[in-house]
């Protein structure tokens, strides 16, 4: 099955390979946007210039580090029940808070969804309270559990996305929560958070800002690439933006002696664009098991969601299938106070 259509771009063409290609394996090299002229056909400046043009107008969110969850710091979904004549003044409440990275609108009683990260447990707990004091709306906070398929990029040929055969179950609890990192790592992960500068020496420019040199910045994301601290770096696109917008949250209630089993096998589909255990929160989320289904038509991303669910039996457990509405906001997870401003050249 295919995985996403989004593009009316020929996929041969060097616009739409910027956009693909490089969602991940990112040159690590002092000039990066040359060596990707060089593979697709254009100069370096014509490379910066449509990265520059797709931040402008939303396509492209930053070039940049797409951090494990809890490797920095600690994060969780969270769901707030707003009435619907409040959605806006809430929505723009939560997005105000620089560690909401993604909160949208969803078809269900608890209608406002957000991603809330910070550096510790304590700090996420300050911010949610903050929210609930100043809205009046209770909070579900969903943290995840285990994690089977996360924010590998979207592959915009229709072809399953790389790395899908290699992606294996991870256990997101204690081993994983804020990894004590010496200044210098911790201090170019916070510039990085904004994305990487672009420009001629991107890694030399963001360097200068964290005073490490552009050898010791290439190395260090080098390391935490290997690690797994750093999930995948390039180019991260806004699927709204692409067409991409029949959005939909699948959730189950599977025994939790289930749910490692069936987690792994939801995420080898290939229409599932994430797929992670998450805690309950009784008595009003008992949903433990939740896959990303992400196209551009509802009824072909239903048809898919239920292909999926019949082949591993998973409606015979109580389910629900969350479309999203509106988006408030679309940003890069901010683990660690922010570092300076890198900019964009």
């Amino acid at each position: 099955m295919a995985r996403i259509h989004p593009l009316l771009l020929d996929t041969d063409s060097a616009e739409f390979r910027l956009l693909n290609d490089w969602q991940r394996g990112f040159p690590l090299v002092p000039r990066p946007f040359a060596a990707i002229g060089d593979c697709v056909g254009l100069s370096e400046q014509a490379v910066i210039e449509r990265y520059l043009d797709w931040v402008t107008v939303g396509v492209v969110s930053r070039v940049g580090a797409v951090f494990a969850p809890r490797r920095l710091g600690a994060g969780a979904l969270v769901a707030l029940a707003v009435p619907a004549e409040r959605l806006d003044e809430v929505a723009a409440r939560v997005s105000a808070e620089s560690g909401v990275n993604h909160n949208y609108e969803r078809e269900h009683a608890f209608n406002l969804w957000f991603v809330a990260s910070a550096t510790d447990d304590e700090a996420l707990r300050r911010m949610v309270s903050s929210i609930e004091a100043d809205t009046g709306c209770h909070a579900l906070v969903l943290p995840m559990l285990e994690e089977f398929h996360i924010d590998l990029g979207f592959d915009l040929s229709g072809r399953s996305a790389p790395g899908r055969a290699e992606c294996e179950s991870r256990m997101s609890g204690s081993t994983e929560i804020a990894c004590a990192l010496p200044a210098m790592e911790r201090g170019l992960f916070a510039a990085l958070q904004r994305g990487l500068p672009i420009m001629a020496a991107p890694w030399a420019g963001v360097g200068q800002r964290v005073g490490l040199n552009e050898n010791m910045v290439i190395e260090i994301v080098s390391r935490a690439l290997e690690d797994g601290l750093i999930r995948r770096f390039g180019v991260v696109v806004r699927h709204h933006e692409l067409g991409i917008k029949a959005n939909a949250m699948c959730v189950w209630d599977v025994p939790d002696e289930l749910a490692s089993t069936l987690g792994r096998q939801l995420a080898r589909h290939p229409g599932v664009t994430l797929c992670y255990r998450r805690a309950r929160s009784l008595p009003h989320w008992p949903y433990n098991l939740f896959c990303m289904i992400h196209g551009s038509v509802r009824e072909t991303v239903l048809a898919q969601r239920d292909e999926i669910a019949c082949s591993l039996g998973l409606d015979h457990f109580s389910h629900a299938v969350l479309f999203s509405g509106r988006r408030f906001k679309q940003s890069g997870a901010h683990y660690l106070p922010l570092g300076p401003e890198s900019g964009h050249g």
